[in-house]
């Protein structure tokens, strides 16, 4: 191991992605973590790489760009994404794990990796020298927040993420739903509440006129637009839910053999099957009122609620403006930002940009060319996104296929997305091979 070691301020998802390569690569990390001395308002569990807001960490299929990227850090030796596989649920197409199981082995691979040490410790101001990686998430606590306003000498933006609700599975009416994943693909996996015609514009019109808990001034338009809290979906127009989240496409009811107008899927969030969260039912609706309305969904008559959805601030800084494409500050070079709160979107993401944070300061901190990954690949392209947006109207943004440069033909759909995928994964072996050489050119 190198003698001199990077701090990695938060054990989330990207702060332990971060630390895990720069252990791989023979360099010390240490990790500070807040918990279990203190808690953010969305944290409960005193394990590390704790999963808030779903156990899902989307498509499997390498024709989503989501599931390319996943497939990248596999290939590059990602903890995150070996736990997620070894602590899966059924999911249909996507990548979910059991919560618990999942932070449970994180947690135990950090703590025992050689050259990472753990420190369960509050961090609220930066130490004077030596790198440091700040990974600190969505929720960073209101000091460290001040701390790094300092630093980067620019405001923080914010916006807000809500929660979905998760079921007891037992309290579910199976006379009234029926499993199935959409288009047959991936099996049974779901739950699926229909809903005849009547039955979702009553929803609706309940959605629409339950007591919400009341936004600040601060909060108002700020929430993430791929998960925005069906309260504010429903208000756009009666129909807006029937064709985003509760849309029936791709399922059969067996019980009519028809497609239902509408359709409540519910995801398993164990192994067990024992709890189903509602899926893309993030909400600010008040407690009561979610329990109110959400029985009026066929199937959860008497539905029994493990979490009821909840809305918490998300931090993130304008990358653009203020990081230089090593993931450096530009003020400060010794620290590196990771995560989520460099305005990138989702689980993948963040654990994609702790992946590289790591890489990169453990490849400085030996004196190495950092070798940044090639655009053409998920990792770069995400990269790309932090370092090469606009700074005026920066947005965090889930990885996605436009943010990938062209190909050279003008394949359209399927047939792109395999052309890319292909072309990203040839030039990731190139490239993770000059990392895993530890080469200096």
């Amino acid at each position: 191991m190198e003698k001199s070691g990077i701090t990695v301020i938060g054990g989330g998802l990207a702060g332990c992605e971060a630390a895990y390569q720069i252990s791989r690569l023979g360099v010390k990390a240490t990790v500070y973590e807040m918990k279990p001395h203190r808690f953010s308002p969305a944290h409960t569990n005193p394990d590390l790489a704790e999963l808030v807001c779903s156990n899902s960490l989307r498509s499997t299929s390498l024709e989503n760009a989501v599931g390319l990227l996943k497939e990248e850090m596999r290939k590059m030796g990602s903890l995150v994404i070996r736990a997620a596989d070894q602590t899966q649920v059924p999911a249909g197409g996507a990548l979910a794990v059991d919560r618990e199981k999942f932070s449970r082995m994180i947690t135990e691979e950090i703590s025992s990796a050689p050259g990472i040490t753990l420190v369960r410790e509050e961090i609220s101001q930066l130490q004077a020298k030596g790198l440091v990686i700040i990974a600190t998430g969505p929720l960073t606590s209101d000091q460290l927040a001040a701390e790094i306003q300092k630093i980067t000498g620019e405001e923080y933006l914010y916006f807000y993420d809500a929660t979905s609700p998760i079921i007891h599975a037992e309290s579910i009416n199976r006379e009234k739903v029926f499993p199935a994943s959409r288009y047959d693909k991936g099996g049974d996996d779901y739950l699926n509440c229909p809903f005849s015609r009547e039955q979702y514009y009553q929803l609706i019109e309940a959605i629409r006129i339950a007591r919400k808990v009341p936004y600040r001034d601060f909060e108002k338009s700020l929430t993430f637009a791929g998960c925005q809290p069906i309260e504010i979906l429903a208000a756009k127009g009666v129909d807006t839910l029937a064709f985003g989240c509760m849309k029936p496409v791709g399922l059969i009811d067996p019980k009519t053999g028809a497609q239902p107008f509408a359709v409540v899927q519910l995801r398993p969030e164990n192994r067990e099957k024992s709890m189903y969260s509602m899926v893309g039912f993030q909400t600010k609706l008040t407690h009561p009122e979610q329990v109110r309305i959400f029985r009026l969904i066929p199937g959860l008559e008497e539905a029994e609620f493990a979490r009821l959805g909840n809305l918490h601030r998300n931090t993130f800084i304008n990358s653009p403006r203020l990081l230089i494409p090593t993931l450096q500050l530009k003020t400060n070079p010794r620290v590196f930002f990771a995560g989520q709160i460099t305005g990138v979107e989702g689980y993948v993401e963040s654990t994609a940009i702790g992946l590289l944070a790591g890489i990169i300061a453990a490849r400085i901190a030996q004196d190495r060319n950092p070798l940044l990954p090639p655009p053409t690949t998920a990792l770069g392209s995400l990269l790309n996104h932090l370092i090469k947006s606009s700074p005026l109207n920066f947005q965090p943004m889930n990885i996605n296929w436009a943010l990938f440069p062209p190909l050279s033909t003008s394949a359209r759909g399927k047939s792109k997305y395999r052309l890319l995928t292909e072309r990203a994964l040839t030039d990731l072996e190139s490239w993770g091979e000059k990392i895993h050489a530890g080469a200096r050119d």
